[in-house]
């Protein structure tokens, strides 16, 4: 396996999946965390749907301590949907990010056809009380506040809100997914706020979309580089391994003219900043 350009080595992934999880991944944890360390990264920030992983990010870091492994909570029905309990828990646990729900809200299920799901709004679309008290937590901690898959329109919402009550780590997760597109327009918007935009690589796979690789970097420029996250989103066994597809994220950044101080820039030190 051939690992990082120079230019990248101790790069932060935040954005990736492994096992135990309820559909297959490439990798186990361990076997991800030994994977990325060899492959010249410093961080991981470990996502998975359905259960927290703050708990074995702590395991993983004294298996493999070559590495910075982090974890986080997704607010999805598996865990209470808008459950204050569960965020203060897993804050306390070292949770690095608080993502909004994906497989369960409102807005993914309708994009799938579906209906039903967890939406931060109430039936006079202002934002529900139990969202204010989990961004208020948010506010006294230093964990990442992540939209999920929440509709533009509502990760609009909760950004500003989030914004009005301090805090400042806020990430809008793959913008140019289908089921999360945010207009060019709304990200300078948000930009202002402070947000962090995390494009991911697997949102130019078959497996999110086949989004081309000109919307992304389209999007970098538009909206600037200081205010983008370079991120695999994988660890799908029909998917690159995270260490190959940043690889090959950060070479077509290069190919379409980006300095290798801007793609360190989103891959290396936006990220880190984001978990100090």
């Amino acid at each position: 396996m051939n690992g990082l350009p120079e230019y990248l080595r101790g790069a932060a992934d935040l954005h990736v999946h492994s096992s135990p999880d309820v559909v297959p991944r490439r990798f186990d944890d361990i076997e991800l965390a030994r994977e990325a360390a060899r492959g010249g990264f410093g961080a991981l920030l470990l996502k998975n749907h359905v259960v927290p992983t703050m708990d074995r990010a702590y395991l993983v870091q004294k298996i493999v301590p070559e590495i910075a492994v982090h974890g986080g909570i997704v607010l999805n029905d598996s865990v209470g949907g808008f459950n204050i309990a569960a965020v203060e828990v897993a804050l306390q646990l070292g949770a690095r990010e608080v993502w909004m729900p994906t497989k369960s809200a409102h807005n993914h299920k309708v994009y799938e056809g579906g209906h039903g799901g967890l939406t931060v709004f109430d039936a006079h679309r202002e934002l529900r009380q139990h969202v204010k008290e989990i961004v208020i937590l948010l506010g006294h901690s230093n964990a990442i506040l992540g939209t999920g898959h929440l509709s533009p329109e509502e990760g609009a919402a909760l950004i500003r809100y989030a914004y009005m009550q301090g805090v400042r780590r806020m990430v809008v997760t793959h913008p140019e997914w289908g089921p999360t597109f945010y207009p060019i327009e709304l990200q300078k918007d948000l930009a202002r706020y402070g947000v962090m935009f995390e494009r991911c690589f697997v949102s130019t796979t078959a497996r999110c979309g086949s989004v081309p690789i000109g919307t992304i970097l389209n999007a970098v420029t538009d909206v600037g580089v200081d205010s983008t996250v370079l991120a695999s989103g994988l660890g799908q066994p029909d998917t690159p391994p995270p260490v190959e597809g940043m690889t090959q994220y950060a070479e077509q950044m290069r190919a379409a003219g980006f300095a290798a101080d801007d793609v360190r820039r989103m891959m290396v030190l936006n990220p880190l900043h984001l978990l100090e």
